[in-house]
């Protein structure tokens, strides 16, 4: 194709300040296809600034101009020019200039460009999101996640933010972005989600094996990939059936009771809807009888007396060989000291001299049987090792003695002296001579003699003992470096006590730690013969002192001595302050609370935050700084800010070493507003002698002037002043409230007002009642009831009230059994009364008159005993708890009586 063939288009006219979109068609070239104009001039040519925004999409290749102006346009055409200039082999594609006709007036952003409402990015790659708006002025072009996490420093923005570069695509890139274009005139916001998915990859590939003849195969195949893959498994190249005896399970294959058949190549298939990956492997079943010639057993095994030997027997046999064992010709059986192996070896522990001779392995499967044998040398030990805090046995026989013991003394030469070992409260000797040390210790080291007489003659026999012990602290522990958030740390390597120091461990402390804690050091494991690490992850600007422990194959010893303290240097804050929150307070003002950051957080000196905040809506931020690092709330105040107005808040932090992130964008909403009338309608009525119910209509309210909390209710009597008042407080649903705990037959005055988080309103217009007179002080007297089979007839005098005492509505007959507490209540207007009472338990009763002003005194309790014949009779008062077994045997013997007579 030859570069310089080109096709002009006609010209575009726009007004001055209106967004245009240049589309791009696809050149001529050989085989009608290639790459377009704008994609090219979007790789060559993409020098963006403020002053003329415009931006080629590399996905359409369209070029889109925020405004049209006579800069940008010539701006473009010399790009264009210049490009066209260049001797490439593609055909190119050349755009007139537009022309400018006249004055564009202002309008809000216009998104020409965004990315899809849904994304799938695979991991590893490198995503582009492009975002541009026609508009004037020439919007400006943010980003953002909608989980309020802070872009990585990966992420880039290009073309006048107009694209952001994501490489690397991980999962925790995935979520929702937005794409929030502004200017004077308006926002407008694009969202997109960016999926995350990877293509199968193989964990875990299966490997050629070779399992015995009805044995169980578990064949392991795992693979990762998002979504999760499934898996299938071929057989020679064909789907492998599922039966019984084999079965899919997670990508493993389980084939149990193996035969021959089931030998061949086996393939694992791994897949989800964005890749298929297999792997494959030889499966061999076998069968044969037990043979020793590739894995034979030892001829020769020499152990010390006391120790423990295992004998292997593992001869090669499909399936598996059962074995046992036999020292020369004699079976052996399991005892305290010897162990049939699961594996098929045999243990023997505390070998003696008798143990010594000829082990044979008899091993048997139904195809076959071998044998194999291993001769056991028994020898004396000049030395004993044993571990601080176990036993240990020392044999009689160190050595094989001339003549048979008759007389055997234990004693222990330690620092060339010879100390008697009954002196050791954890040793002791037996009748045969043999010396046993419990609870051995670091300080029972040395060398031990076995002095042996007989009346001609004296031998002894000597042998070393080795303690070995956790290890000692290692020693000098310093610090040779120190930076923000590194330790360089080194030690000079302790007493091992006859056993190497496999790992050291580095612990730090801090003035914020609860004690010592593990720290984080490069390398993760430090091995017995490194004497240096480097601690990471430390906080900048916090003081910190180090110690090192030593830990080998019996434990972890002591810990070293502390290294000085030292401080890590200073840094740029990284944590921003927790619980961001707020709202309350005064009128104008809109109140900012946050968690202050921990000290061992703050990074270095002057540490401080950064408030900002700006009505939900707007685009400019109001930025202030708090000095101090304990302060947890900001208060702005002004006129010009509306009750309830929502505000988004956000609180970075600062030190001396600069400016640190910011926290998650909160809404908080600015102070309510009093409320500014008094509820209507409202009224008081007089429930008794001690209450009145007040009620009122509940007062118009709008959201705008915040959360209506409830109403206040103030009340005082005619005796009592105004300012010294009682309130009783009633929730914000509801209109009226009782109050009680009054004086009777007194007025009482009420007024009532609403009130929220700012404030109380105005007081209502007061109103008044007037308590009733008290009921009368009279109980009902000369209470008589009559029993007949469940029927209880009750009668009682009149009860007539005074002057200044509410009159006798009616009465309550109030009645419970001895065993329960909960009361029933009969009302009536005369004074009688018939109850139907189940006479299994002893009834309690009494009576009540009631008034307007409430219930009177009551009559004393009387008693109706559950052994009431079907005509009993009687009169209070009687009170069950002062009645006893005399007084209700008399009772019953008189209610007896009355019923003969």
């Amino acid at each position: 194709v030859e570069s310089s063939r080109t096709r002009m288009r006609s010209a575009v006219s726009v007004r001055e300040g209106q967004g245009v979109v240049l589309l791009c068609g696809t050149p001529p070239r050989a085989g009608g296809k290639g790459d377009s104009w704008g994609v090219l001039f979007h790789q060559l040519h993409a020098p963006q600034n403020q002053e003329f925004s415009f931006l080629t999409s590399f996905i359409s290749g369209n070029t889109h101009f925020a405004d049209s102006n006579p800069v940008s346009m010539e701006h473009f055409k010399s790009l264009s020019e210049e490009h066209c200039s260049l001797h490439l082999l593609v055909a190119i594609l050349e755009v007139s200039v537009v022309s400018v006709l006249c004055v564009m007036g202002e309008y809000e952003p216009k998104i020409e460009v965004q990315f899809p409402e849904t994304l799938a990015a695979a991991k590893g790659s490198t995503v582009k999101l492009e975002c541009f708006a026609l508009g004037n002025p020439v919007p400006q072009i943010n980003w953002r996640r909608t989980d309020g996490l802070p872009f990585p420093s990966k992420i880039k923005l290009r073309k006048s933010n107009g694209m952001i570069e994501i490489p690397n695509f991980q999962q925790e890139d995935a979520g929702l972005y937005e794409c929030i274009t502004e200017n004077s005139r308006g926002k407008n916001i694009a969202r997109g989600r960016l999926t995350y998915y990877a293509k199968p990859h193989w964990v875990q590939p299966i490997q050629d094996v070779e399992v015995a003849v009805e044995d169980t195969l578990y064949w392991d195949c795992r693979a990762s990939g998002k979504p999760k893959p499934s898996y299938r498994w071929l057989k020679n190249g064909e789907q492998l059936a599922i039966e019984g005896r084999i079965q899919i399970e997670n990508g493993a294959l389980t084939i149990s009771n193996l035969n021959l058949t089931d030998s061949g190549r086996y393939q694992c298939i791994a897949e989800n809807k964005h890749g298929v990956i297999s792997s494959s492997a030889e499966l061999r079943v076998v069968a044969s009888a037990p043979d020793f010639s590739k894995s034979p057993m030892k001829k020769l095994i020499q152990v010390q007396i006391g120790s423990t030997v295992d004998f292997e027997c593992k001869p090669r046999a499909f399936p598996k060989a059962k074995c046992s064992w036999k020292k020369g010709g004699e079976q052996l059986q399991e005892n305290e000291r010897i162990s049939l192996l699961k594996d098929g070896g045999l243990r023997v522990a505390n070998v003696t001299k008798g143990d010594a001779g000829t082990y044979t392995c008899l091993a048997t499967n139904q195809f076959g049987t071998a044998r194999g044998s291993t001769s056991l040398v028994v020898t004396v030990p000049s030395a004993f090792t044993a571990t601080q805090g176990s036993f240990l046995l020392l044999p009689q026989s160190l050595q094989a003695f001339p003549k048979p013991p008759q007389n055997t003394e234990m004693h222990k030469l330690l620092k060339f002296r010879v100390h008697i070992l009954q002196r050791f409260m954890s040793s002791k000797t037996s009748a045969s001579g043999d010396l046993m040390i419990r609870n051995i210790q670091l300080k029972h080291s040395g060398k031990y003699v076995c002095m042996v007489k007989t009346e001609v003659d004296s031998v002894a026999s000597a042998a070393d003992l080795i303690v070995r012990g956790s290890p000692g602290p290692p020693e000098h522990v310093r610090v040779d470096e120190i930076t923000d958030t590194t330790a360089q740390i080194s030690w000079q390597e302790g007493t091992d006590n006859h056993s190497p120091v496999t790992t050291y461990t580095i612990q730090a402390r801090t003035p914020f730690s609860v004690g010592w804690q593990r720290a984080t050091t490069v390398p993760d494991v430090i091995d017995g013969r490194t004497f240096t690490s480097t601690v990471v992850d430390l906080n900048p600007w916090v003081e910190y002192e180090f110690r090192v422990v030593a830990t080998n194959k019996i434990g972890g010893g002591e810990p070293s001595l502390p290294s000085e303290k030292v401080r890590t240097e200073e840094a740029v804050p990284e944590i921003p302050p927790s619980e961001v929150s707020g709202g309350g307070g005064s009128r104008s003002e809109l109140v900012i609370t946050w968690d202050p950051v921990p000290e061992e957080l703050q990074n270095g000196e002057g540490f401080g935050y950064v408030v900002a905040f700006r009505p939900s809506g707007t685009s400019t931020w109001i930025q202030t700084v708090v000095t101090s690092p304990d302060t947890p709330r900001y208060v702005f105040r002004n006129e010009s800010i509306l009750p309830f107005s929502p505000y988004e808040v956000k609180v970075g932090v600062y030190n001396n070493k600069g400016e640190g992130p910011f926290s998650a964008v909160a809404t908080v909403f600015s102070a309510e507003e009093e409320p500014s009338t008094a509820p209507s309608g409202v009224s008081a009525t007089s429930l008794s002698s001690s209450a009145i119910q007040v009620s009122w209509t509940a007062i118009p309210w709008k959201m705008s002037n915040g959360r209506l909390l409830g109403y206040e209710v103030r009340y005082w009597n005619k005796g009592q002043k105004e300012e010294s008042s009682n309130r009783v407080k009633a929730a914000g649903n509801e209109t009226s409230i009782k109050i009680t705990g009054l004086r009777s037959n007194l007025d009482y005055y009420t007024a009532v007002r609403a009130y929220n988080s700012a404030g109380a309103g105005p007081f209502s217009a007061t109103v008044n009642a007037t308590t009733k007179k008290p009921p009368p002080s009279q109980p009902p007297g000369n209470v008589v009831w009559n029993v007949t089979d469940s029927r209880v007839v009750l009668s009682w005098e009149e009860v007539r009230a005074m002057d200044n005492e509410s009159e006798v509505t009616g009465y309550k007959v109030l009645y419970r059994t001895s065993s329960q507490g909960g009361v029933e209540v009969l009302t009536t207007a005369s004074t009688t009364a018939e109850l139907w009472l189940q006479l299994q338990d002893d009834y309690l009763i009494e009576v009540r008159a009631t008034t307007e002003g409430g219930d009177g005194s009551s009559s004393q309790q009387i008693l109706i005993p559950r052994l009431a014949s079907m005509d009993a009779r009687g009169s209070g008062p009687s009170v069950l708890s002062i009645f006893n077994v005399s007084s209700f045997l008399a009772t019953i013997f008189s209610l007896t009586l009355n019923s003969v007579l």
